[in-house]
């Protein structure tokens, strides 16, 4: 069986920090926002690559499913791969913004072998890893050019 990764779903309580973090400190293109701020759907998104998405859940989405156990816990990190030209210019954006890095650089294992990466945090306290493969072999980067 083979899988592609489509979407990853983060409820979010502060949308427009959470939009801003992902669109302007990670430079991934917005998807749906204008028609989220128009109230025509029910959440906006940013794109990864061609195949995949994260949807920021508003708070109305799920604050009346336990809020206590609201996925939060379940998500440890998740992980973006990008070129290592681009990975030190993303260094420098979290510097520039004061965004702490929790771990990193450090190699770590993932998709493509062993990778150089940093933790980080978005707003809302998600843990993001960005990493850069050593080998180039998957240079081919996963956020997207704006």
């Amino acid at each position: 069986m083979t899988f592609k990764m489509d979407h990853i779903v983060i409820n979010t309580v502060d949308i427009e920090a959470m939009l801003h973090f992902y669109t302007t400190i990670l430079q991934l293109p917005g998807e749906r926002i204008h028609e989220f701020h128009d109230h025509q759907v029910p959440f906006p998104s940013v794109r990864i690559t061609a195949d995949s998405i994260i949807d920021l859940f508003p708070q109305k989405l799920w604050e009346n499913d336990n809020p206590e156990h609201v996925c939060r816990p379940n998500l440890n990190h998740f992980c973006l791969s990008t070129g290592k030209a681009e990975w030190e210019l993303l260094r420098k954006r979290l510097a520039d913004n004061g965004i702490a890095i929790d771990d990193g650089p450090v190699k770590r294992w993932g998709a493509h072998g062993t990778g150089i990466s940093i933790y980080f945090r978005d707003p809302e306290q998600n843990v993001i890893e960005v990493r850069y493969y050593e080998s180039g072999e998957a240079d081919k980067p996963c956020m997207l050019d704006s």
